[in-house]
């Protein structure tokens, strides 16, 4: 296997950049989805009735569930190749589905018998997370084909760290400043049911998007197809990619770490317990997104510049370590400041403080959170190198297996944890008042968790092997031989 490695290489076949932008926005729609269900145990709780306990668990097996669809619908990916092409198909009605769906959900709970409510949930959710996984899958696999230049894939995380930090900063202001404001609660049924509609136009418009973007490349000659033949794919094939191909597993692990700490530092209800109870400021919840936008593009675009110049693994360990760094930083702000200072109306030390922290923070985290991505592809193409298959349904689906699977520990174990402090009925609300107890659980939840979660990434970014240098050797130059800087 090793000496068809070392001569098995990849035509270069570098994306236009309209083409990779647009088809950043499918990872833009699934984002859009995700900022919503964020509330949804708010609607969970507050509408339908139901428990704290009771949704965190159910939450928590419905993200267990995603993680399990996703081998099969990248399995499907992989054996798709129809006159819609690969991708597009799965990214159209994945949308459908997610969008059905959540109309069902938020619309209809509520009305159905209290003793039914709960199986009712999970059988429409269900149906929401397979068509998340759709679209999700390609989010993962059609990076692939998007581009392969291992100098262009850092552009990806450029689009999708702006696109989702503006998908998750504009829903933030929704929420916190207009619906907040017009409906005061999150127990209105009428404030979920503008807000799935809202999504799902937005939503809409940016699938339509990206299956544009990505439509001249959803083609057979783009799916690197040995001698232009099909290729036999089966279910035994995820073990021998775990067996063999160390980087997937790597990157799975160090992902796992970050997306369990990101499931919990963003959680809807620890954003209110930060900013709504902490603070006792929510609205700024959403209107710090909009302020730090302009410097976090700015951030990001210094964080890809850095990464083209020395490779995506040496730029996601020091994105990693500025954010320990960051996130340290406002943890002693939220210990020894009195937070409710921090206010857009009387400009002090506190709140200057909060706002350069919080910016350099947020920058840094949506580079360790995006970069991953186009990682995967760089294991995808590593793949073929080693073993001819081209399998990038398989190889996201391997990712976000486990991904998903560590990642859904992180919305259970906010909802324990607070029954804990004696939230067992209902979730911390706006107007509630800040205790000691909720005080220490804020900065466990926002602070102390993500630092442990990127330490582990850290170590385990020392294990995976496929930097620069051994990227740029799996291309072929115009000659025909290795391509190596």
């Amino acid at each position: 296997m090793e000496n068809d490695a070392a001569t098995r290489k990849i035509n270069l076949s570098p994306g236009k950049l309209w083409q990779i932008g647009l088809f950043s926005l499918n990872n833009t729609s699934t984002n859009l989805f995700l900022a919503m269900m964020g509330y949804v145990s708010y609607y969970a709780n507050g509408v339908a009735g139901l428990g704290v306990v009771l949704i965190s668990f159910i939450l928590t097996g419905m993200r267990i569930f995603d993680g399990i669809t996703d081998p099969v619908i990248g399995y499907f990916i992989d054996k798709t190749n129809g006159r819609f092409g690969k991708f597009r198909p799965f990214i159209f009605f994945g949308y459908i589905l997610m969008s059905v769906s959540a109309l069902t959900l938020f619309l209809t709970t509520h009305y159905i018998p209290k003793g039914l409510r709960p199986l009712y949930f999970i059988i429409v959710y269900s149906v929401y997370i397979i068509g998340y996984t759709f679209q999700t899958a390609v989010v993962k696999s059609g990076q692939s084909v998007i581009t392969n230049d291992p100098a262009q894939r850092p552009v990806i995380t450029f689009f999708d760290s702006a696109f989702i930090m503006l998908a998750h900063g504009l829903v933030a202001f929704y929420v916190s400043v207009y619906l907040i404001g017009k409906y005061k609660t999150f127990t209105s049924r009428y404030l979920f049911t503008e807000f799935v509609i809202t999504v799902i136009i937005a939503a809409g418009i940016c699938s339509i998007l990206a299956i544009i973007g990505i439509w001249e490349k959803d083609n057979v000659k783009y799916f690197k197809l040995n001698e232009g033949k099909g290729q036999s794919i089966h279910f035994k094939d995820y073990l021998d990619i775990l067996k063999h191909n160390k980087p997937i597993k790597m990157l799975i692990v160090a992902a796992a770490a970050n997306k369990f700490a990101a499931m919990v530092y963003g959680n809807a209800t620890v954003i209110v317990m930060l900013y709504g109870i902490l603070m006792n400021n929510y609205p700024l919840a959403g209107v710090i997104g909009i302020i730090i936008g302009l410097p976090n593009l700015g951030i990001i675009y210094a964080g890809i510049h850095y990464a083209r110049r020395v490779g995506q693994k040496k730029a996601m360990v020091a994105s990693t370590w500025l954010a320990v760094i960051f996130q340290t930083m406002l943890m002693i702000m939220l210990i020894f400041c009195d937070m409710t200072k921090v206010s857009l109306r009387s400009f002090n030390l506190t709140t200057m403080g909060f706002f350069v922290i919080f910016t350099l923070l947020n920058g840094v985290k949506s580079l360790t959170n995006n970069m991953v991505v186009p990682m995967i592809a760089d294991c995808t193409d590593y793949e073929y190198t080693i073993s001819g298959h081209f399998v990038p349904g398989i190889m996201g689906a391997l990712f976000s297996f486990v991904d998903k699977s560590f990642s859904a520990l992180g919305t259970g174990f906010v909802g324990i944890a607070l029954s804990f402090i004696g939230y067992h009925r209902i979730f911390p609300q706006v107007e509630d008042t800040l205790t000691p107890r909720l005080k220490f659980m804020t900065i466990f939840f926002y602070c102390i968790i993500p630092i442990c979660g990127w330490l582990i990434t850290l170590f385990i970014m020392r294990f995976y092997k496929l930097g620069k240098k051994e990227m740029t050797c799996l291309y072929k130059t115009e000659n025909g031989e290795g391509h190596d800087n």
